[in-house]
């Protein structure tokens, strides 16, 4: 593991300049396959309510099983991902009800705002961290706003103990009353915020899975272990579509 290292690297960035990512378009090459029957979750559960934590670290949504595997790589400060969230979420979910097709999120993190955001989607159960995370992108737009009116106390949060940071950062965004309002208490989330263990983790996870799998770039999406040049919902889908996931 690496160690704290990780986290002292995190760049107090201007908020605004966070709102910049790579929105890739254009089409992979993926082998046509047959149609791929629907799978059946077990009995008394659906696959939208089904979610695993992997290896990774990432939290999948629907069949953990399922032959076809889209992965995104995505950042809670990304516009892009906001986008994507907003235009593909309820496709996906479509997608996710036939057990053929499983969606896990993982996170590549791109700031200390970002990494607070992640920590406190993952704060109450694993359930709603896909949720939430939809929520705080929808939020974006207010969280750039607050830190820029707080300027001064982002910027010494993020020269704080590792301890206090976070918690900070977090105040200094507004996320603790936003995050109040879809469903953790203030104390859960200073809980979560002090876990110094649990965030290193998500950043250490974020550092070493992008420098393996060479992604640098929000959102990135793998298919069945493969990584998409596409990023957009537009044509991920009909990848998806060729790869099995469709009708006859």
């Amino acid at each position: 593991m690496k160690s704290t290292s990780t986290l002292l690297k995190l760049s107090l960035a201007a908020p605004l300049a966070l709102t910049l990512a790579a929105c890739g378009s254009g089409s992979d090459d993926v082998e046509e396959s047959d149609v791929i029957a629907p799978i059946a979750a077990p009995e008394g559960t659906n696959w939208g309510d089904t979610v695993t934590i992997t290896e990774e670290d990432g939290y999948v949504l629907g069949n953990p099983d399922a032959p076809l595997k889209l992965v995104e790589y995505a950042s809670h400060t990304c516009g892009a991902c906001a986008n994507f969230s907003a235009q593909a979420k309820a496709g996906i979910k479509e997608y996710v009800a036939s057990g053929v097709v499983s969606f896990e999120q993982r996170n590549l993190v791109r700031d200390p705002i970002d990494l607070t955001i992640a920590t406190l989607v993952r704060c109450g159960a694993k359930e709603n961290m896909q949720p939430l995370s939809d929520r705080a992108w929808t939020n974006l737009e207010a969280t750039f706003a607050a830190v820029n009116q707080n300027g001064a106390a982002y910027q010494a949060a993020g020269e704080a103990p590792l301890e206090q940071r976070f918690v900070g950062i977090a105040e200094a965004a507004g996320l603790i009353d936003f995050f109040a309002a879809n469903g953790l208490s203030e104390d859960q989330q200073r809980a979560c915020l002090t876990d110094t263990a649990t965030i290193e983790t998500i950043a250490n996870n974020s550092s070493s899975q992008a420098e393996e799998l060479s992604i640098n770039v929000t959102p990135s999406f793998i298919l069945n272990g493969r990584r998409l040049e596409v990023n957009q919902w537009r044509d991920i889908e009909p990848l998806l579509q060729r790869a099995g996931a469709r009708s006859e």
